[in-house]
């Protein structure tokens, strides 16, 4: 899913206008937008995901209180990096400001270790508290909101989003307000990072959060986001420090791969580097997607050092996950590579669920790939040739060049990349739409200066613990279980609302179109 939505909202951004439009239509319905997102949306600078044109209700990865905002992308971050964006194409400085006060509302919001939760509520723990024991509780399949912790997550990238923003705003004008919560944030990526190089995905520990929190985590590319910020640190503004951190996280991935004959990585590992089950639906086994990342990420690491040892296992990990193909069927659309290995056996295990709420469900795994999780894939799409291909162009590049152009080389002041929303993920949010062209975003902008969006995303609203026994209904595959249920789920009834992931992309689209002139 955020693959699949990233790679949406870069398209939008790439796209050409149909037809020429003047600077000054772009840049005035870019302000109208921006204007009614920052003055009439957002809530102390910050923003969720989605609301009703009234406010009455409003929604993060989950229904969020009047009170919250929302760090995991397409949240508050992604707004400031996507206002930044805009001042640079544009010299408003207008958009500056609206950066700052969503910088400002992260800094409001960092926990005290210098990483961030999932949302920020300005209303205070207490609030917080009741959210989780209320609708977080009750979200059957967000394992991830039953439990209330005082900590701060790596999870679905909120936090490495945030710490990029500060250290990019802080850039932009040297404003040394933002100094201080910024070195906080590196080091939270520094002090979190375990002795063998890996990281947990919340940190510090919590009594009230399962183990699994506690783990050396691969899932949502925890050590890719936290090694690419430091290496933004580190040549920007030439942190020292950091670079022993780079080093070990580096090098717990090839500590992690399991030998043959299935030199493949799990989501999670435990502190003696075995594989580890997570979430309950996320049993113990290995996960193809994981390692084909993870070997992405052992060929960074051979460009960025030029140390063999990091691709030495490369063809044979590409032979393993070639072993696993399944036939290829139409109805999986090219996702042909099962998530989850048993361990031993090398067979594709499946998840399922029985059930209708968080009071009386389970999940469970077994060997049939009928009536699947809808809410997690079954299959993955991995390109096996491309992965080849980049083997032997490494191998066939002198060690010479790689060590050049490393960016572990001496730091040298540089400037960060100009724009960053296309490469910027939107998360789970399943609303995000935009228009095809410049015109259509000029035109489609209402009187009020937001794009109406289809809300294909809901949630029932909380009412309280689920019955004890299924009421009649299937929902094995479902995204959402009986009424009592507080998962976000796609309804084919969408309600007209206000989407923080449709203004980006237009606003994305509409810059590119200035970019162009």
């Amino acid at each position: 899913m955020i693959a699949r939505l990233l790679a949406a909202l870069a398209l939008f951004f790439l796209a050409a206008p149909a037809a020429a439009q003047s600077d000054d239509e772009i840049r005035h319905t870019m302000r109208r937008a921006t204007e009614f997102m920052v003055e009439r949306v957002a809530v102390n600078g910050g923003y969720v995901w989605a609301q009703l044109p009234d406010g009455s209700r409003r929604w993060g990865e989950i229904e969020a209180y009047p009170s919250m905002i929302w760090v995991q992308p397409p949240g508050t971050a992604t707004m400031g990096h996507l206002f930044l964006d805009a001042y640079h194409a544009t010299g408003d400085e207008y958009y500056y400001q609206a950066a700052d006060r969503a910088a400002r509302a992260l800094v409001a919001g960092q926990h005290r270790s210098g990483g961030w939760h999932y949302f920020i509520d300005f209303a205070g723990p207490a609030s917080t508290r009741r959210w989780y024991e209320t609708i977080g509780r009750n979200a059957w399949r967000m394992e991830e909101f039953h439990h209330y912790g005082d900590n701060a997550t790596f999870d679905d990238a909120g936090t490495a989003e945030s710490m990029q923003l500060l250290l990019r705003i802080y850039l932009e004008k040297r404003d040394e307000f933002y100094r201080a919560p910024l070195d906080r944030a590196i080091s939270f990526v520094i002090d979190s990072q375990y002795p063998n190089g890996g990281w947990p995905q919340r940190w510090p520990p919590s009594d009230e959060w399962p183990d699994y929190a506690d783990l050396i985590t691969f899932n949502d590319d925890v050590a890719q986001k936290n090694i690419r910020f430091l290496l933004m640190v580190y040549r920007s503004l030439g942190v020292e420090r950091v670079i022993p951190t780079i080093r070990r996280a580096m090098e717990v991935f090839p500590a992690t791969q399991q030998p043959m004959p299935q030199p493949g990585w799990s989501l999670q590992h435990n502190l003696d580097l075995t594989p580890s089950g997570a979430r309950s639906y996320e049993p113990l086994s290995l996960a193809t997607h994981t390692t084909a990342s993870n070997l992405r990420m052992m060929l960074n690491f051979y460009r960025m050092t030029a140390d063999s040892s990091f691709i030495a296992r490369v063809p044979e990990t590409l032979d393993w996950l070639e072993s696993l193909r399944l036939p290829p069927d139409p109805a999986r659309r090219g996702r042909d590579f099962p998530t989850f290995i048993e361990i031993g056996t090398n067979r594709p295990i499946y998840i399922h669920r029985r059930g209708s709420n968080v009071v009386n469900g389970r999940y469970y795994w077994d060997y049939n790939p009928e009536a699947p999780l809808g809410h997690y894939g079954a299959w993955r799409a991995i390109d096996i040739p491309a992965l080849r291909r980049e083997y032997e162009e490494l191998r066939a590049t002198p060690r010479e060049r790689l060590l050049a152009q490393s960016p572990l080389r001496a730091p040298a002041n540089e400037p960060l990349p100009r724009y960053f929303v296309i490469n910027l993920e939107t998360g789970s949010d399943l609303n995000a739409s935009a228009a095809a062209t410049a015109a259509e975003a000029i035109a489609s902008l209402n009187e009020e200066g937001w794009w109406p969006t289809p809300l294909r995303a809901t949630s029932n609203p909380y009412r309280g613990p689920g019955p004890r026994h299924p009421p009649p209904g299937d929902f094995r595959t479902t995204h959402v279980g009986d009424a009592s249920d507080t998962s976000p789920y796609p309804t084919d009834n969408p309600v007209i609302g206000i989407s923080t992931a449709t203004y980006m992309a237009n606003m994305a689209l509409l810059l590119r179109a200035l970019e162009r002139d």
